[in-house]
């Protein structure tokens, strides 16, 4: 029987939210095989919070976990991401150099990407969303009922293909235009996810890891994700 995966290992250690000693020292000694990977272990620490997370649903606890989250972050810091944190980049449309942005990031994407937009219908950036979706990584996508019925969107087909899609019903618009890759990198500004974004229309976007910024939006699409539920 092959051994049981550091992910496992944590989940199983929530059945009773008890780590014993035994299990510590399995964590102990898996931790010890990746300590050379900062980005395995952020992957690690990263997957515990998301269990934690799936557990509850209180609001003001989710924002409880997300500040433990932060504190911990701060207390063990990446060196390579530490110069670089708060950095900010600006893209400007019409050129495909939005699109390149939008596609890197999903090819990037370690665990996670949470989108929040108004319409999909650039095949390219649906191709990467699948592409993301079939690495394993946990997509999910909230979008308006009207656009998804659109000629030409791709809300629909992304959710047959298995990823996770709540839609507004209501008479109003869901008119966000943001995405957040693995709580790290948020994406956000008036850029539509359109082929006519990219070829003709005056918009823009900016991708940032400003902490303020990302708590705000992560606690946004955590409530607008429940509501439309």
């Amino acid at each position: 029987m092959s051994e049981a995966s550091l992910e496992e290992v944590i989940q199983a250690t929530l059945a009773d939210y008890r780590l014993t000693r035994g299990e510590k020292r399995i964590i102990t000694k898996l931790v010890d095989r990746i300590s050379h990977d900062d980005h395995q272990l952020a992957y690690v620490q990263n997957y515990a919070f998301k269990l934690i997370r799936n557990e509850l649903t209180e609001a003001r606890t989710l924002e409880a976990i997300d500040w433990l989250e932060d504190v911990v972050k701060a207390l063990r810091p990446n060196p390579e991401k530490v110069a670089s944190k708060g950095d900010s980049e600006a893209y400007f449309s019409p050129e495909d150099a939005c699109v390149r942005r939008i596609i890197r990031l999903f090819d990037s994407a370690k665990e996670s990407v949470d989108v929040c937009v108004f319409t999909i219908t650039d095949n390219r950036i649906s191709d990467a969303i699948l592409a993301a979706h079939r690495r394993n990584i946990a997509i999910r996508i909230i979008s308006d009922n009207d656009k998804s019925a659109d000629l030409g969107s791709d809300v629909d087909q992304l959710e047959r293909k298995g990823i996770p899609v709540r839609v507004d019903r209501t008479e109003y618009h869901m008119h966000h235009k943001y995405a957040i890759f693995d709580r790290e990198h948020l994406l956000t500004g008036s850029y539509n996810w359109t082929r006519s974004a990219a070829a003709n229309n005056e918009e823009n976007f900016i991708v940032t890891s400003d902490d303020g910024l990302l708590r705000a939006f992560r606690r946004s699409f955590e409530q607008l994700w429940k509501r439309l539920g």
